[in-house]
C-alpha cells in the first residue's frame, strides 16, 4: 500500500504513538485556541481583518491567521520532531507541502474551514486538524464551534462524534452527494457534476466547509462527496473519518485519493466502494477517462 487515505493495512494510529492522552491533549488544545481566536472574531469581523489570497472567493481573516499561529507553536510541542503544514503558511511557502513527503510527523492544519461562511456570519465553519506520517493520516480531529460538533479518528479504531461511533450509511436509492461549490469550477467541470444530477442524484454545492461535508457522510447523512480540488488541509480530516465509518476514496484515474498530491479529480470520498465506483462512473459518462475494474483499483 502507498500512502492513500483509508484504513487499508497501514499501521495504527496507536502502534504510531497516537495515545488516547495525546487525542485527548490535542482536542484540548484545539477547543482553547478556537475559543481565544475564533469565536470572538465570529461576527464582529472589520475590513481590516479580512483579506484576499487568490481570487474574489479565497479569503484569509486574522482568525484564521491567529489560530494557525497558535496551533502550529501548541501542537508542534506535544510531538517532539514533528512539523506543520498549514493553509496559511502553504499560502506564504507552497514549498511546505513536500513535508508530506518526509518521514517526520506532520499537523496539517485548517485553522478555519469555511473562510467565506465564517466571513458572511454563517454558523458552518470548522477547524480541521490531521496528524499524517509518511503521507498516511494517523488520527484527526474536526470542530465546528458554533455547532457544538466535535468528530475524532484514528486510523484502525473507528471515528466518532461527540463520544458516537460513527458508521456510514447503507444503501439507499437515491444518492445523496455533496458537490463542489460551481463558482470556483470551469464549464467543463461543472458539466461533470450537472452528470451527477442528471442521472438522478441529489447533489448539493458545498459553500461552507469540505471539513463538514465530509462528517455528514462519516455520519451517514450523505452518500458522497465530488470535488475537484485537492488541498490536504480542506480533506485529510474527512477523509479518514469516512475511511474509519466504512468509507472510501476514489479518484478519477481509481485510485484511493493521496494526500501527498497529484491525484486525478475529480475524486469522491463515499460512504463503500461500490457508492464510490458509482460516483466516479456517473462524472465519467461520456468522457475520455473511465474508472477501472475494482481488481485495478490500489487499497
Amino acid at each position: 500500500m502507498g500512502n492513500e487515505v483509508g484504513s487499508g493495512t497501514g499501521s495504527t494510529a496507536e502502534a504510531a504513538g497516537v495515545t488516547d492522552a495525546l487525542v485527548a491533549a490535542v482536542e484540548d488544545t484545539i477547543r482553547a485556541v478556537v475559543a481565544a481566536e475564533v469565536v470572538p472574531r465570529w461576527r464582529h469581523l472589520s475590513d481590516s481583518d479580512i483579506a484576499h489570497k487568490s481570487g474574489p472567493y479565497d479569503l484569509v481573516t486574522t482568525a484564521d491567521r491567529r489560530a494557525e499561529e497558535l496551533l502550529t507553536e501548541r501542537l508542534a510541542a506535544l510531538v517532539p520532531g514533528s512539523v506543520v503544514v498549514g493553509e496559511e503558511a502553504v499560502s506564504a511557502d507552497p514549498g511546505r507541502l513536500d513535508l508530506l513527503r518526509g518521514d517526520d510527523p506532520v499537523w496539517v492544519i485548517d485553522p478555519v474551514d469555511g473562510t467565506a461562511a465564517f466571513v458572511r456570519g454563517d454558523d458552518g465553519f470548522s477547524t480541521l486538524v490531521t496528524l499524517v506520517r509518511g503521507g498516511l493520516p494517523l488520527a484527526s480531529w474536526t470542530y465546528a464551534p458554533r455547532l457544538g460538533l466535535f468528530a475524532t479518528a484514528r486510523r484502525g479504531q473507528g471515528a466518532y462524534l461527540d463520544g458516537r461511533r460513527l458508521h456510514t450509511a447503507a444503501d439507499r436509492d437515491r444518492l445523496r452527494v455533496w458537490t463542489s461549490n460551481p463558482v470556483y469550477r470551469n464549464e467543463e467541470e461543472r458539466a461533470v457534476l450537472d452528470r451527477l444530477a442528471a442521472a438522478g442524484a441529489e447533489t448539493r454545492p458545498c459553500r461552507t466547509s469540505a471539513g463538514l461535508v465530509h462528517l455528514e457522510v462519516a455520519r451517514g447523512l450523505a452518500d458522497g462527496v465530488a470535488f475537484f480540488w485537492e488541498a490536504p488541509w480542506d480533506h485529510a480530516a474527512g477523509l479518514l473519518l469516512i475511511a474509519e465509518a466504512g468509507g472510501t476514496s476514489l479518484t478519477a484515474s481509481g485510485e484511493p485519493f493521496r494526500l501527498t498530491g497529484g491525484n486525478a479529480l475529480p475524486f469522491t470520498a463515499a460512504r463503500d466502494e461500490d457508492t464510490a465506483r458509482r460516483i466516479i462512473g456517473l462524472m465519467a459518462r461520456d468522457q475520455d477517462w473511465t474508472v477501472p475494474e475494482p481488481a485495478a483499483v490500489r487499497r
